[in-house]
């Protein structure tokens, strides 16, 4: 710019022209586009693609329903602040308002002896489902949880991995599937048996999921029912279950994008990343460290490797058994 403003012949509304013509320079219309543009899962996946890994589904589970779950999730935001083994604060923030709103403090959070154990803490997005890297390795951790709920709701096709979404809740009715908990407790007469794609069971797993969906616990628990008669909210389930961390258990989701790595105990137990760890997440108990001829497991790798090739990704280090991994 010093020779402009040095040259005595330069008139005014020459050098107005040329600093206009510098300043677009500076932002073009198509720098502007691409900031602005933000790829949706609707974009990794489409309609027909969805139909066509689950051919032989319940018209219940729509693609339609899936992608709004994704989306509603997509706004809410969990910090989960614990002090001791089981003592937590749930703030629950509302990304389309910024609203943030403490939906679970127990009851001994502000006790004396409470306040003195060191907090640890860690933030659940669910905007970053199947979203949060590269678009292979989102691809990935789209095949991995449509392998895990295929499983959980396939129904008899062996081999052809064309089954998946088949039951939207457990054969079996008559077990209630409550258990003690002073944050969570049944509600009389309420059955919490297996519903949805991940096949979301017992009253505590009801309560928490509904605090982190809904911003409030009751709704599942009292009306947990609500899993099997809306696809909206199945979906939501799955999502929630997927993507947060349960007790010792850190998240599926981290799992599959690299962001969880083993301590020494987890190593010591043979768990690594891959999607053996997200078996054994969902089913280690039943499935994991029982060799490699667990059917259970094989049929969930069956999926994997069938929705990989699906969607057109690889995953050629998938550390995919859990035959060998101590469960939680």
């Amino acid at each position: 710019m010093r020779p402009v403003i040095a040259s005595a012949k330069i008139t005014l509304p020459f050098l107005s022209i040329m600093l206009l013509l510098l300043s677009l320079k500076c932002e073009s219309p198509a720098s502007v586009s691409s900031s602005s543009t933000k790829i949706t899962l609707a974009a990794i996946i489409s309609e027909k693609q969805f139909n066509e890994l689950f051919p032989m589904r319940d018209k219940f589970y729509t693609y339609a329903a899936f992608i709004k779950a994704v989306k509603d999730l997509s706004l809410i935001k969990i910090k989960v602040v614990k002090r001791t083994g089981n003592n937590y604060q749930f703030t629950r923030t509302d990304l389309s308002t910024g609203k943030s709103t403490i939906i679970r403090q127990d009851e001994d959070w502000n006790e004396d002896w409470a306040k003195k154990k060191p907090d640890s803490a860690y933030t659940i997005n669910y905007g970053d489902f199947c979203m949060e890297k590269d678009l292979q390795t989102n691809k990935k951790e789209l095949a991995a949880f449509f392998a895990q709920i295929a499983h959980e709701t396939r129904h008899g096709q062996d081999g052809e991995y064309n089954d998946g979404l088949m039951f939207l809740h457990e054969n079996d009715t008559s077990n209630s599937y409550t258990a003690p908990n002073d944050v969570y407790p049944a509600v009389p007469g309420k059955k919490y048996y297996g519903r949805g794609p991940m096949e979301l069971s017992y009253n505590g797993n009801y309560g928490y999921a509904s605090d982190c969906i809904f911003g409030d616990k009751r709704i599942l628990l009292n009306n947990p029912q609500l899993v099997a008669t809306d696809a909206v909210v199945a979906f939501k389930t799955a999502i929630y279950f997927w993507m947060t961390p349960q007790a010792l258990k850190p998240s599926a989701h981290d799992v599959m994008i690299g962001k969880w790595q083993p301590n020494a105990t987890d190593k010591t137990a043979g768990r690594i990343p891959g999607f053996g760890m997200t078996i054994n997440i969902v089913n280690g108990n039943v499935e994991c460290n029982k060799g490699e001829n667990n059917y259970g497991m094989k049929d969930r790798i069956g999926f994997y490797q069938h929705f990989l090739q699906k969607l057109s990704v690889s995953d050629p280090n998938c550390a995919c058994s859990c035959g060998k991994m101590k469960a939680f």
